[in-house]
């Protein structure tokens, strides 16, 4: 029989933009209703536990970069996991796993840098 590890809680980290303000910034408390994350005039950004290339933490709605190549990353509700996106071709969606994250560089959040969001488009 093989050893299982030892069962070890990842962190679970936000930061959020304060659309008031219209800044970024980390949190000392949220709100909690029901297992419901809530804090009033902020959108929330779950940290993804993936780290670019150096070695910098990725959240979602960041904005990263390959080569010339602007990416977004983001929770896909349907299928449970984290994704990114080209910001120049949005139907281009991949899963967001470590491996692509070392490969890039973190420039900010899209609110931060001021990008229009570009919602993932489904292929034809």
């Amino acid at each position: 029989m093989a050893d299982i590890p030892e069962f070890k809680p990842r962190k679970i980290k936000f930061k959020a933009w304060d659309t008031e303000s219209k800044l970024l910034m980390r949190l000392n408390s949220i709100d909690c209703n029901k297992g419901e994350l809530l804090k009033k005039n902020h959108i929330l950004l779950q940290f993804t536990g993936i780290f670019d290339k150096n070695s910098d933490e990725i959240y979602e709605m960041d904005i990263l970069l390959v080569s010339d190549q602007k990416f977004i990353v983001f929770w896909n509700e349907e299928k449970g996991g984290w994704y990114y996106h080209s910001l120049k071709n949005p139907a281009d969606v991949k899963v967001f796993l470590a491996p692509a994250g070392e490969r890039m560089i973190r420039l900010g959040s899209q609110f931060e840098l001021n990008e229009p969001y570009v919602a993932p488009r489904k292929r034809r």
